[in-house]
Order: C-alpha cells, then sequence, then structure tokens
C-alpha cells in the first residue's frame, strides 16, 4: 500500500489532473492531459522530446507579403510528444518517454499516445507508439520503442515487452523478452475502470 499523501503534493489543473510536485515532466507544450490524469512523485515525463519542422523559415526579402509581428506559426500536431488520456494513473518513478529513431543522421522522435483508464505501475518505462485504453503496464516492466498495445491488454511485472511488437486487445504479456502468455477475457475486466483510484489521490 502506497505511503499516505501529503497535503498539497498535488497541483491540481482545472481539468481535474493530479500532479505532484515531485514529478520531473519537461516540455509541457508538447504534452496533452486528457483530464483527471494522476502523475505520481518521481515520474518522468520526457515531452521535450518531440519532433521537430525541418522546413527552412520564409525569406523576408522575397515575399511582398507582411506577417504580425511575433513568434513564428507553429504547427501543434508535429509538436506533439504525448497524449494521455482520461482517468490514466502514472504511479512513482514511471518513465514516459516518445519513441525514436534515426533518421539522416539525427534523432527523430514520434508521438506517444495513452489511451483512457491506463494503470503504469512503480518502475515501469514505456517508449511504446501506442498503448491503447485499458491498459496495464506492471511494475518495473519496459514497453520498447514502436510497440503498439491494444485496448485491455495486462503486462506483467518485470516484462520487457520488445520494440515494434503489436499486442492484441485482452492479451496478457510476460516474459523477457515478452510475448503473450494468456487472455483476459470479457469477464477478467472488471475493475479496469480507474475513477476510483482517481478519486482516492
Amino acid at each position: 500500500m502506497a505511503p499516505k499523501i501529503v497535503k498539497g503534493e498535488y497541483i491540481e489543473t482545472d481539468t481535474g489532473n493530479k500532479v505532484s510536485r515531485r514529478s520531473q515532466i519537461h516540455g509541457t507544450q508538447n504534452i496533452i492531459l486528457g483530464g483527471r490524469v494522476v502523475i505520481q512523485a518521481e515520474s518522468v515525463i520526457r515531452g521535450d522530446l518531440h519532433r521537430t519542422s525541418s522546413a527552412p523559415p520564409p525569406s523576408s526579402s522575397s515575399s511582398s507579403t507582411t506577417t504580425a509581428p511575433g513568434p513564428p506559426a507553429t504547427t501543434t500536431t508535429s509538436n506533439l510528444a504525448i497524449s494521455i488520456g482520461r482517468y490514466t494513473l502514472l504511479s512513482p518513478r514511471t518513465v514516459l518517454h516518445p519513441p525514436s529513431k534515426p533518421t539522416r543522421g539525427t534523432q527523430t522522435y514520434y508521438p506517444l499516445k495513452i489511451g483512457e483508464h491506463c494503470l503504469i505501475a512503480p518502475d515501469a518505462v514505456v517508449e511504446a507508439a501506442v498503448l491503447g485504453s485499458y491498459v496495464q503496464i506492471g511494475k518495473g516492466a519496459v514497453v520498447g520503442k514502436f510497440a503498439i498495445l491494444k485496448d485491455y491488454v495486462r503486462v506483467l511485472e518485470g516484462c520487457v515487452v520488445p520494440q515494434g511488437m503489436v499486442v492484441p486487445s485482452f492479451s496478457v504479456v510476460a516474459g523477457r523478452p515478452g510475448r503473450v502468455v494468456g487472455e483476459c477475457g470479457v469477464g477478467g475486466v472488471e475493475g479496469w475502470d480507474l475513477r476510483e483510484a482517481y478519486k482516492k489521490v
């Protein structure tokens, strides 16, 4: 059982997100929290690792049109690093890191999308492309780059999901490297709704 949270441990946003003052969130402008997301102490979210536009800035001498002063316009979708759905809970010491691969001599980052009602247990590391809704990542598990976990997937404690693995819905994944070892039937998904867990924080 987790220790009692000290009063004032969390900052609560207008949309009900609860963010620990002791978490490390980098590049907040590139992170979308869907509402009622809980980010616990010592979690690390790397929103600063995002795809950057490679288009050269427009030349002012070759254009006859004028633009308003201020920062250049940017496309927010190209800068998105991490998107987290409603009622997702990040336990202490979890790490969210957008997946990347080398492209033309530089490291290119791609968005990490996490669905609703996901539970990421302590000490887990996620570099996936997609976690569907109602996904549970066990303590100390690692989800490799560009992995895709569909809805209602349970990754067991200490599992290492290989890079690029696609896990079908209602699967249980275990091992190093991870493989599908079973399934959680429709009756086995009771209690995956995290609204009550959110209220207890």
